[in-house]
């Protein structure tokens, strides 16, 4: 298990991407970029970070959720790796993301609001070697006839090579993305991305954050050395599963230590409710049992 070093870390990596975006200009700078436009201000949206569904149905947890002066909403997830099926991730997510917008009862449709999903990866989804794919909603039998339902998907693409059909600051940011060094954020001629390498160099040199990282690291590199010896006992599959699961026990464990609810550490996770409840009740035991 190979960590990478705090000061090696770039925007496309979790961790980083977490606590620059706590930040909502760097947010705004990420939207601007992301999509070539210009917002005069955002806030954050209410619940912007877990969207709930019915009780005992799936919820997502989103990087960040966020709504400009015009009412437009902006929900921006980082995706380092192709973990399968994108597209129809996007469909769940747009699915949660509209249905709170309207109160029960509401006759009419016209408060839904333009909403954006965009996903910055890592990777070429789609093999046309594009730094931007945009989807909306269109007529197959008349392709310039679109639906007009306001919501749109982008999909940016680290490794994309059509730099002669998109905007110069969208190559730069996208490289600042894969590399988020001073050097590379100094040669880019827009100001906001240059302001984003400033930021992400004043963060790698906040040693609080660092420990941070680090704490994350051990504890994950623990978690897997114990799945890998529990492994080796008896069989590598068997350490796998193990492994698996005493990382879902410590993380529910810590989230219960932060009064979270079983349902939201089930949003927060992406795991079924029973599954956390279940979790709930052997770590109570336990405490029991020590007792």
């Amino acid at each position: 298990m190979n960590s990478k070093p705090f000061a090696d870390l770039n925007l496309i990596d979790d961790f980083l991407f977490d606590v620059a975006t706590v930040d909502l200009e760097t947010c705004k700078d990420i939207i601007e970029l992301s999509l070539n436009i210009r917002i005069r201000e955002i806030r954050w949206k209410e619940g912007q970070k877990v969207v709930h569904n019915v009780p005992g149905c799936r919820g997502i947890r989103l990087d960040f959720y966020v709504i400009d002066e015009t009412g437009h909403l902006y929900d921006v997830e980082m995706q380092a790796r192709n973990t399968g099926n994108i597209p129809k991730r996007t469909r769940f997510y747009k699915a949660l993301l509209d249905a709170p917008l309207l109160k029960s009862g509401e006759a009419g449709f016209d408060r839904l609001p333009t909403a954006c999903i965009i996903f910055i990866c890592g990777f070429d989804l789609f093999g046309y070697g594009k730094y931007r794919y945009t989807f909306d909603n269109r007529c197959r039998e008349v392709p310039e006839l679109t639906l007009e339902d306001g919501l749109y998907t982008v999909f940016l693409n680290t490794e994309g090579n059509n730099e002669d059909e998109v905007e110069p600051a969208l190559v730069e940011f996208l490289k600042f993305v894969r590399n988020s060094s001073q050097a590379i954020a100094a040669s880019c001629a827009d100001s906001r991305v240059r302001r984003l390498g400033g930021k992400i160099a004043r963060l790698k040199s906040r040693a609080e954050l660092e420990a941070e990282y680090m704490k994350m690291e051990d504890r994950d590199r623990q978690i897997y050395r114990d799945g890998y010896e529990d492994g080796e006992k008896a069989g590598e599959r068997n350490g796998e599963i193990k492994g698996e699961a005493k990382k879902l026990h410590s993380l529910v464990e810590k989230k219960l230590a932060k009064g979270k609810t079983a349902e939201e550490i089930a949003d927060a996770l992406e795991e079924e409710l029973p599954v956390i409840q279940k979790i709930i009740a052997e770590l109570k035991d336990g405490e029991a049992n020590e007792l």
